[in-house]
């Protein structure tokens, strides 16, 4: 039986395990599948895993040093701007630093930024072309361009 490549899990290294751990468990509610002392797992989506792991164990597992930081987000993507209001507030209760606080969007979303204690940046998202099944799964749509009113400093993302 052949199988499809796809992403079925993103592994994000953080300084201080613990810290993280309670971030994402506690702060932001998520149950971890699978916790080790270098590493625990989260189910995230349908057919989709977060992994947080020790820098240090990520680093000697990889075979060179692990750093944090790297250029790129995670998103989240929810069925409402309130949702997305409520995640935001839940991840800045969490020690979250909010980089960009939720707004309307060039894209004629609703979306805001932050980042977790190891400085991996989250967007938090609702936008109108996508739907969030019950599950988790996303599907895309086209949409028309937004709101000539929404924020001008957003780029026209798909978010």
């Amino acid at each position: 039986m052949t199988t499809t490549q796809q992403l079925s899990l993103v592994t994000l290294g953080v300084r201080d395990l613990g810290t993280s751990r309670r971030f994402y468990s506690e702060g932001l509610g998520w149950s971890p599948l699978l916790a080790a002392d270098e590493v625990v797992f989260y189910q995230v989506g349908k057919g989709l895993a977060l992994g947080l792991f020790g820098l240090d164990d990520l680093g000697a597992d990889i075979g060179r040093p692990a750093t944090t930081g790297t250029p790129f987000t995670l998103a989240c993507n929810l069925g409402s701007a309130a949702e997305v209001d409520e995640a935001m507030a839940r991840a800045a209760k969490a020690g979250a630093e909010i980089l960009k606080p939720a707004r309307r969007a060039a894209f004629g979303g609703y979306h805001g930024y932050f980042a977790d204690p190891d400085g991996h940046r989250w967007e938090v998202c609702h936008n109108p072309g996508w739907s969030v099944a019950e599950d988790g799964t996303v599907s895309l749509t086209a949409v028309e361009p937004a709101d000539p009113a929404a924020d001008p400093a957003d780029p026209a993302s798909a978010g």
